[in-house]
Parts: structure tokens; sequence; C-alpha cells
């Protein structure tokens, strides 16, 4: 289990007490916790806590909201506390991409392995969008070169393999990605005309 650092938002003070008391007995950092939902959104993005639980029902920024914004910002997965569960509940919690849902009163056992999948879920999801970001930044990659090879090509009358290594030894040379070296040459021709 890891000792993830939490921000609590919920109205009620004494919940909020024994909710902290029982967050920190299973290991966890309550790093902040507060009962209004502007609070939560500066406390959040000051201390960069690893998870925040909030209740649905807050006064003034809701902990929907609450939950919209810190998962768009991509801040940190948000577990969600009710008192009275609903179909609607469950909807408008699947709308502002709420991780998990903790019907209260709460308990220990309930809650330990809602945190620690949570947390799992959420990493792997982080995991799977930069991958993501990575493979759609080398295939763009791969498209620039592609392009600046075909320039090479024909306004110099290089060969395919030339023309790369061409690029490659400018690469090398002036220490810069071979991105960098295929956006110039793309932006040399351009600039030239045909």
């Amino acid at each position: 289990m890891a000792e993830y650092r939490i921000v609590l938002v919920d109205s009620d003070a004494s919940w909020r007490k024994n909710f902290k008391a029982m967050l920190v007995k299973l290991g966890y950092w309550v790093i902040g916790d507060t009962s209004d939902g502007l609070t939560a959104l500066k406390m959040v993005r000051a201390r960069q806590p690893d998870l925040v639980i909030v209740d649905a029902a807050l006064s003034g920024i809701d902990g929907y909201e609450i939950a919209r914004i810190v998962y768009e910002d991509k801040l940190a997965p948000v577990i969600m506390t009710t008192s009275s569960p609903s179909l609607v509940l469950v909807e408008k919690a699947r709308e502002a991409r709420i991780a998990s849902l903790l019907v209260k009163p709460v308990d220990e056992a309930t809650l330990l392995p809602l945190i620690e999948l949570t947390m799992t879920n959420y990493q792997e999801i982080v995991r799977l969008e930069n991958q993501v970001k990575e493979l759609k930044e080398a295939l763009e990659t791969r498209k620039l070169v592609e392009k600046a090879k075909g320039i090479l090509m024909q306004k110099l009358g290089l060969s395919e393999p030339e023309a790369f290594k061409r690029m490659q030894r400018q690469s090398m040379n002036k220490r810069i990605s071979m991105r960098q070296v295929a956006e110039a040459i793309i932006m040399t021709y351009s600039l030239q005309g045909d």
C-alpha cells in the first residue's frame, strides 16, 4: 500500500474529522481538508494531491464541478462520497468523470480496497495516455521526416537513403532532433517556393 496524499472535501466538519482519522490510520496522508469547493480547488492546485475525496453536496461549487475540473486538468482521480445514492447521482458522477463512488457511512474494510484500486486504475490510465501521446508524436515526427526526405530527393536529386543520411548527419552535427531537422528543411523549401 502506497502512502497517497489526499485532499478531503466535505461540509460536515465532524464527518471530515472522523474520516481523516480513518485515512491516517490506514496509512494515508491527508494534506488538506476543507468544507467548500473554491478552497478545495485552490488546495488541489497548490498541494498537488494523489487523490481527492469530495462530497457530492457542497454549497457553491459542488462536488461534481470540482471533479470535472480536477479531471479535465489531469490533477488527480476523484472519489465522490454521498449519503443518498441514486441513478441520477451515478449519471452525474459518470459525466463528471469521477473515478469511484463511496456511500456513507464508510468503514475501513470498504475504504482501503476502493482507494487502492482507484489509484491503480488512475495510474494505468495516465500511463496509457502518455503512451498514446508519445506514439502520436512519433508518428508526426515520422511524417515530417518523410516529407523532408521527399523534398531533399526532389530538390537535390538524392536517393532516399542519401536524403536520410544527410538529415541524420545534420541532426548529429547540430545536436538537434530529426524532427527539428525535418521542420527546418520543410520551412526552408516552403519559403523558397516551388
